[in-house]
């Protein structure tokens, strides 16, 4: 199988794919054409199909498809012309190729996190992060198993659980330059920021909003499922919990990003720089890798509002 990471400019392809996305669009000069996204373990390409004619076969959107056509370089990105399509016929494919996985061990990762909750030294915060993290093996198994979001950043099988630590690491560099911080207080936020995204957003390879994720948002979403658990213990410290579900609703920042509360505590402020550093970053690592590898400048990226470069140390 040629895999979409794999792909190179002027590259002709007979290949299975699955269709993510699929759009009925026209040209200016109101000729319909076809816009789709496809997907495999690797990441998704943007691929076009001009003519819809013959050869083109019917097929919908989370279908495996059959493909021909030629890879082209568009604005520095790839792209596919698409020629022929069919829908994929059964053992043509195995829907194991086709989940983006993340390229780190997950249970490596997942140790690294309960490292963390290990040493946590108050007692109501660490019993609680052991209530799902340790103690809840749904939850756990879920957690190690999610996308962190349905495009962007960490958008495949163990991007919740890669995100999640990256952005524990973040803040706990941070408490240990600013002693001002309650750590555990921080890397208890850090750790339950993202974890409503699990209702949010469906599995794979489906990876998409679910009625209760566009209703609530995971951030409403997260902290009632840690306002529900708080609640059925005895003697939670009332502030504390407050500054906890504080941290949680505020953690994106800015209001017009999806936070009903602006930080107001030092751990909100900390937490929501560490989120927006490990997804900006890791956007920006994936912006790097499905570009063309031997272009410098990959264009526009309206993510960033501005031209994107490969630095000396991205081209090695």
């Amino acid at each position: 199988m040629r895999y979409i990471g794999e792909l190179r400019e002027g590259e002709m392809l007979s290949e299975t794919y699955l269709c993510k996305i699929k759009q009925t669009l026209s040209t200016r000069a109101g000729k319909n054409y076809y816009s789709l996204i496809l997907q495999d373990k690797t990441g998704t390409l943007d691929a076009k199909i001009w003519e819809l004619g013959q050869g083109i076969d019917h097929f919908e959107t989370m279908d495996y498809i059959h493909i021909d056509g030629q890879v082209i370089s568009f604005q520095g990105a790839l792209q596919l012309n698409i020629k022929r399509v069919r829908k994929s016929r059964e053992g043509e494919y195995y829907p194991s190729d086709y989940m983006p996985t993340t390229n780190k061990d997950m249970e490596v990762m997942y140790q690294e996190i309960k490292g963390f909750i290990s040493a946590m030294k108050d007692t109501h915060l660490k019993a609680l992060i052991e209530y799902f993290f340790v103690n809840d093996p749904k939850f756990i198994k879920n957690f190690k198993n999610h996308s962190a979001a349905k495009s962007v950043h960490h958008s495949f099988v163990g991007g919740l659980l890669e995100h999640t630590l990256g952005v524990v690491k973040l803040c706990d560099y941070m408490a240990k330059n600013y002693p001002i911080i309650n750590k555990d207080l921080l890397v208890s936020a850090a750790l339950l920021h993202d974890i409503g995204k699990m209702e949010e957003l469906s599995t794979f390879p489906e990876n998409d909003y679910t009625d209760e994720g566009q209703l609530m948002g995971h951030i409403f979403i997260g902290a009632n499922k840690v306002s529900e658990y708080i609640k059925s213990v005895p003697n939670f410290p009332t502030k504390l919990a407050n500054e906890l579900i504080h941290c949680i609703l505020a953690h994106h920042g800015e209001l017009e990003y999806g936070s009903p509360k602006k930080p107001a505590l030092i751990e909100a402020m900390a937490l929501n720089f560490a989120d927006n550093t490990d997804a900006k970053l890791q956007t920006m690592t994936e912006m790097l890798s499905s570009g063309d590898d031997k272009a410098e400048w990959l264009g526009y990226q309206k993510l960033f509002d501005t031209n994107i470069r490969r630095s000396t140390k991205s081209k090695e």
